[in-house]
């Protein structure tokens, strides 16, 4: 089968086409006949070996997927030959940027009517990202405020739409005045270019848009010196929900950022939340289900043939796209 491999740590021309051999499944595997792979900044971090669960080359990657099942292993019951499904395993790497994948059936949930697979693949990592980290974590409630940063990403643009629907007021902050308008497309009751301000700048601004009290949640989609700054733009008993650290450097905090002000700060990383006994699929059927009606929106913004995968990697670091990048393996 045809499939995109990593075959050494680097930039986006270490992701070559190769013809691999079918894969087979085992007991308790569903095997995936992929339509489209989504594409995501875990999947740029494994390729040039910063990813903290990386293997060593040669590596499939891709972590989230959608299509029909193919074949079933022993002991999979719940599932038949052609239903079309979507699956999330960055736990045990399959890799998805191939035609086909065997991944355990516990990684595999069906789709509802009305949900196309190119959707489907833009779900299990960044929408249930968003959906854990403001529904089970930071459990928003309706009136609160919620800020969420790097709203343009594909977190972003799903934390936006999530926490509007919960009845929230959410401010958006985005990079660019162009970034910041399109994230307000999605629901946001206020946009912010951060691009605008300086550090002080930004906190100021989410300071004052928030009566000065700061806001009850802060989703920190950026990590490393953003995270002192969503601290201090959090409220007297907030959350504040760090999920990333895209900006690759370290974080220093002062603790009187948040300890006189009663703030939880609460991580959050999909793959170790699996490796510790948390099944997706429950979340995963009600965010599909939601989609699927009309409730939310998933901007797929470019669908690439699986072999142009470095293009597709070239696209997502340069941090100019507008919504997920797709594989289609069809």
């Amino acid at each position: 089968m045809r499939a995109v491999r990593i075959e050494e740590f680097g930039g986006p021309e270490v992701l070559v086409p190769v013809e691999v051999p079918d894969p087979v499944p085992g007991p308790g595997q569903v095997l995936l006949r992929i339509a489209a792979a989504g594409v995501n900044r875990a999947d740029a971090l494994l390729r040039a070996g910063s990813y903290h669960r990386a293997g060593r080359p040669p590596l499939i990657p891709g972590a989230e997927a959608a299509g029909t099942v193919a074949a079933l292993g022993e002991g999979v019951t719940g599932f038949r030959v052609g239903q079309r499904v979507m699956a999330l395993d960055g736990v045990n790497a399959p890799g998805f940027y191939a035609e086909s994948a065997a991944v355990s059936a516990a990684q595999v949930t069906a789709l509802p009517e009305g949900l196309d697979l190119t959707t489907a693949a833009a779900l299990p990592v960044a929408w249930l990202s968003a959906w854990y980290c403001l529904r089970r974590l930071a459990r928003v409630t309706e009136g609160e405020t919620v800020v969420v940063k790097a709203a343009a990403s594909g977190v972003g643009t799903a934390a936006v739409q999530i926490a509007a629907r919960a009845g929230a007021r959410v401010i958006a902050l985005a990079g660019s005045a162009e970034k910041a308008a399109w994230a307000g497309e999605f629901g946001a009751d206020v946009v912010v270019d951060t691009s605008r301000y300086a550090d002080e700048g930004e906190v100021e601004e989410v300071l004052r848009l928030t009566g000065g009290h700061g806001a009850g949640v802060v989703l920190d989609t950026v990590g490393g010196p953003a995270l002192r700054r969503s601290l201090r733009e959090t409220a007297h008993g907030g959350r504040v929900v760090s999920l990333a650290n895209v900006a690759l450097q370290p974080t220093t905090l002062d603790t009187r950022d948040f300890y006189p002000k009663n703030i939880a700060i609460l991580g959050f990383q999909l793959t170790n939340l699996q490796i510790h006994g948390y099944d997706p699929r429950p979340d995963l059927r009600e965010l599909a289900e939601r989609v699927a009606a009309g409730e939310y929106r998933v901007p797929v913004e470019t669908v690439l043939p699986l072999e142009r995968a470095r293009v597709a990697h070239e696209r997502l670091e340069s941090r100019d796209n507008r919504g997920k990048i797709v594989l289609s393996a069809e």
